[in-house]
């Protein structure tokens, strides 16, 4: 018997299927949600999942499988990404940083934020200059 066809591999396949549907893009990032005041959130979650099979052939008295697997999926909300006025933030949910890393990880997207500003607003002076004057007539 090949061994992609055995009853085995077909319960592992069906399986991981089954736990595919569970956990997609869906999940991690939920639906948007508007407000009335034009703020549009949008919940984020962290999603950890674990899955064992195992199992092998009866050649003794006949022939057959026996087999099992388990899987245990967690779905753990950490925030909402914020959107107004053409700038996000992450709202964080979770407790505070209590590693000096964790801390840095956490102002990753603030620094970001900040160079692109310093950098837009260095430009910008920059392309004025650059752009031709208008004509006179």
């Amino acid at each position: 018997m090949n061994e992609m066809q055995t009853p085995m591999a077909e319960f592992l396949r069906a399986s991981i299927a089954k736990i595919k549907e569970m956990v997609d893009a869906n999940t991690v990032v939920g639906d948007p949600v508007t407000t009335p005041d034009g703020v549009t959130l949008v919940p984020v979650s962290r999603v950890s999942v674990g899955f064992a099979g195992g199992g092998g052939d009866v050649v003794k008295q006949r022939d057959g499988c026996v087999g099992g697997s388990g899987a245990g999926i967690r779905i753990e909300p950490i925030g909402f990404l914020v959107c107004k006025d053409g700038s996000v933030r992450m709202l964080n949910i979770q407790p505070p940083a209590v590693t000096t890393l964790d801390r840095v990880i956490d102002l990753v997207p603030q620094l970001l934020d900040r160079a692109e500003a310093f950098i837009d607003k260095r430009s910008a002076p920059a392309a004025a200059e650059e752009a031709p004057a208008p004509a006179q007539e």
